[in-house]
This record gives C-alpha cells, sequence and structure tokens, in this order.
C-alpha cells in the first residue's frame, strides 16, 4: 500500500531500512543495539523488516590501524571482506535477545539488471521474512567496484525497497532530516515533508562528510526519488530517532509517494 504520511508507518506491512557507515562504526559503533532494539519492535509487532546496511568497511579499519577508507581498490576489497563478517556477527549477537535469526544478502547492481538473479534476490528476500528472520542486505563490495569507487547503499537501499514491494524506505543517516542548506549553516532550515514531484532545486544538498561514507544528503535524495516514482514513501532522519520513525512519530523528512503506481 501506498502511505499517505509518516504517521502511518506504524502500520506498515514491509518496510525497508537503510543504516550508512557512520551511524554505527567507530565511536557509533555501540549503535547496533539501539538501532537493532528499534527494528525487533518492529519486527515484534508483525512488521517486515529488512536492513540495507554499510559498515563493512568501516568496521575493518580499526583491524588494521587503518583511520579513513585506503584509496587502493584491492586494499579496500580485502577490508570489505574482513568487515563484512564482522558486521553481520555483531548484528547476530545484538539480536539475539530477541531470537531473531539474521539472513544476509549480498548483491551488485549488475544482479538488478538480470531478470534471473533480480527474480531469485527477491525470492530470498520474501522467503527470509516470510521465516520471521531478518534480512541484512549490503553490496557486495569484494567484487563491486562500483559501490566503492562512486556509488553508495542509498541507491541499493532504494532498488531493494522496489524490488520486495515495500510499503516505505526509512534511510538513516547522521543528520535528522534534509534542511534547506547544510544543517551546520545558521538559519538552516528542516524540510519536514517533500511533496511528489517537488523541484528542490533551491536547496543546497551536500554530500558526506565523514571519512568513512560515501553517500550523503545527495544520494538520499537521489534514493528517494527513486523509491518514491514507484509507489515506496520515504522517511529521512539520523539512527537515533529511528525506533521514533517506525512508531509513525514526526520527526526527519517525509518523501510523499506517487499514488499512480
Amino acid at each position: 500500500m501506498t502511505l499517505r504520511d509518516r504517521s502511518e508507518l506504524a502500520k506498515a506491512k514491509r518496510v525497508v531500512v537503510k543504516v550508512g557507515s557512520s551511524s554505527i562504526s567507530g565511536q557509533n559503533a555501540n549503535k547496533i543495539e539501539f538501532l537493532v532494539d528499534a527494528l525487533a519492535k518492529a519486527h515484534a509487532r508483525g512488521t517486515e523488516v529488512i536492513l540495507v546496511t554499510s559498515g563493512a568497511i568501516a568496521t575493518a579499519l580499526p583491524l588494521f590501524d587503518l583511520d579513513a577508507r585506503p584509496d587502493d581498490l584491492a586494499m579496500v576489497q580485502a577490508l570489505a571482506s574482513v568487515g563484512q563478517s564482522k558486521l553481520i556477527a555483531r548484528y547476530q549477537d545484538a539480536l539475539d535477545k530477541y531470537s531473531i535469526i539474521v539472513g544476509q544478502v549480498l548483491l551488485t547492481a549488475g544482479d538488478f539488471e538480470v531478470e534471473e538473479t533480480r527474480k531469485n534476490a527477491k525470492a530470498t528476500l520474501d522467503r527470509l521474512v516470510k521465516l520471521r528472520a531478518l534480512p541484512i542486505v549490503n553490496e557486495n563490495d569484494t567484487v563491486a567496484t562500483h559501490e566503492i569507487k562512486f556509488g553508495d547503499n542509498d541507491r541499493l537501499a532504494a532498488l531493494v525497497a522496489v524490488l520486495v514491494d515495500a510499503d516505505a524506505l526509512v534511510l538513516l543517516s547522521d543528520v535528522d532530516a534534509l534542511y534547506n542548506m547544510p544543517p551546520e549553516k545558521p538559519g538552516a532550515k528542516r524540510i519536514e515533508t517533500v511533496e511528489f514531484g517537488q523541484d528542490l532545486a533551491d536547496v543546497e544538498i551536500g554530500g558526506s562528510s565523514t571519512q568513512v561514507g560515501t553517500g550523503g544528503a545527495v544520494t538520499k535524495v537521489s534514493a528517494a526519488r527513486v523509491a518514491t516514482e514507484q509507489g515506496i514513501a520515504v522517511l529521512l532522519t539520523n539512527t537515533d530517532q529511528v525506533s521514533l520513525a517506525l512508531d509513525g512519530a514526526e520527526v526527519g523528512t517525509w518523501f510523499e509517494a506517487s499514488v499512480s503506481k
């Protein structure tokens, strides 16, 4: 169903939630449990939750005494290989108290372009949620160079939401909403709602400001456009407000979906 406003999020049948690297790594590594608590709460009331997570590379950085994402592609892919298993283990450890089983799903952009792999991915995700498992999706960074070089997981989350016919997409960031200019600037104002098709030309949208992330507001707005065009409403907020967001509270920025899909 197409949600009319954020208050209906609590009644959504299927929700895709995306969290970025900076929200769950480094000094924010302890926020994984906070995120999991919110997802488990929605899961308990019957919502089918699919998590799209970044953070594999960021998780591996301190293991090799690195402060920032390196430029060497082979090194980045090696870090992804090490970090992915540790990241999933951290999620499973946090979910054990809720007796929720994690299902890891690694995808590349090419998986969405080929009908057979697209159908297989959808079938796997559908079956995982029916089993009451929590699918955790990430870009397969060890073989996919696109995301590492210039992409992001915001677009992946939007494509997953479309693939599984989600009711809503929740994009979590280190900023609590979309603002008319970078929020650190004086006079920045939160945008509560973006109507479908609304021109955002007068909004100053920035990229990622962290050393571990690849996205930023610009990729989230782009991902929101992909989802809303397919009738999927989008809420943009920060990880600290994820529980409120999934409960339908008046937080973040709500992107209205097309009603024609």
